[in-house]
């Protein structure tokens, strides 16, 4: 029983760390990321939106280094929205200009692939 145990907590390690590999790779980022901190081209500090239908991300078409709203236009269809911030900072995004009516929270260190059609504006927030 315990040798089976065992083999069953390994294969659920195993599929976890694929799992977090995969994710990985789709968005464009290898095992450790760059030196420089960029993640999929997108800088350190900065949150990024790539262009349409782009993936795996890889050269963001906005890039957004100030906190507080920033309005969008002509953005439709699936994006990868990358936060690459830092010390916790979220970015949201929201169905309002000016950063009103937000639906998506984006902790630092995260992206998501996402319907832009709806979304109005991005916020970038001190955490």
């Amino acid at each position: 029983m315990r040798r089976i145990t065992h083999a069953v907590a390994t294969l659920a390690l195993a599929t976890a760390a694929l799992t977090t590999l995969t994710t990985l790779t789709t968005l464009g980022v290898g095992s450790a990321g760059a030196a420089d901190g960029s993640w999929a081209g997108c800088p350190y500090g900065a949150v990024c939106v790539y262009p349409q239908n782009q993936n795996p991300a890889s050269a963001p078409s906005e890039v957004y280094w100030s906190y507080g709203a920033h309005n969008l236009s002509n953005q439709y269809g699936n994006h990868w929205v990358l936060n690459n911030q830092s010390g916790g900072a979220h970015a949201h995004l929201c169905k309002g200009s000016g950063g009103g009516s937000c639906v998506y929270d984006i902790p630092a260190q995260n992206g998501v692939w996402y319907d832009l059609g709806p979304i109005n504006s991005i916020t970038l927030d001190r955490p």
